[in-house]
């Protein structure tokens, strides 16, 4: 649509000279004019969320957010968010990652710090790490929890949140409210919880709600008999 081109590349670690982040980088050097935006290291991507997305869910809740959790790619909306929020309520509000099955950040932060071999897929996109973003790592050490939230769970709300609510949501988005979900759960009556719905289920939904897709993911089981009528693609 915008006339660029588009290079596929193999999904290999960070650490692989031929992982997506290092090729966009020698892309950029080797194309006049280009500018690469380094989306997962570049800071501006936090601070961004400091000054905007932070002062949002504090303006709305009207100061009386209790916990934020969310998952993270980049890391961005977590820790400017997250700085943001702990400042502005001296410390009240509660910080918490969310993580998909396959990534490494939930057992970093409950091991205090120690990074291990990420094994495991998700049906989620674009969220869930290998590593500690340059982004996430400016405020990784001030997180009050981390929890990881099962591929059933998030297909089971993804489902619900379009009968119920009429929210045609992704798959990051579905686990971000299970995830808040379980965390009011965790601190008790009358707090108030926030996340981000970040993403919508038009670019995922030829898989999202084929039953063929499910039933290869062992996940068409996970929905409520209910809103099975919601797979409408072979």
């Amino acid at each position: 649509m915008l006339g660029a081109d588009v290079h596929p590349v193999p999904a290999v670690a960070y650490e692989n000279p031929a992982n997506y982040n290092h090729q966009a980088r020698d892309f950029a050097q080797s194309i006049p004019n280009a500018i690469w935006t380094d989306q997962f290291d570049n800071t501006a991507n936090a601070n961004a969320h400091y000054v905007s997305t932070g002062p949002e869910i504090w303006e709305q809740t009207e100061g009386k957010v209790d916990a934020f959790i969310c998952a993270t790619g980049t890391g961005g909306t977590l820790a400017g968010v997250g700085k943001y929020l702990k400042e502005k309520s001296g410390g009240r509000t509660q910080i918490w990652l969310a993580d998909p099955p396959g990534s490494v950040l939930n057992s970093y932060v409950q091991s205090g710090g120690k990074l291990v071999e990420r094994s495991g897929s998700s049906i989620t996109e674009g969220i869930g790490q290998g590593r500690i973003t340059n982004n996430l790592g400016t405020f990784v050490k001030d997180l009050d929890g981390a929890m990881t939230v099962p591929d059933e769970k998030s297909i089971a709300v993804l489902y619900d949140l379009l009968d119920s609510e009429g929210l045609y949501l992704g798959a990051s988005s579905a686990l971000n409210v299970v995830a808040a979900v379980e965390l009011a759960q965790k601190l008790g009556p009358g707090k108030t919880i926030a996340t981000i719905l970040c993403d919508g289920a038009y670019r995922y939904q030829s898989r999202l709600f084929s039953k063929a897709w499910l039933k290869a993911k062992g996940l068409e089981e996970a929905i409520p008999e209910h809103l099975k009528k919601y797979a409408v693609l072979e």
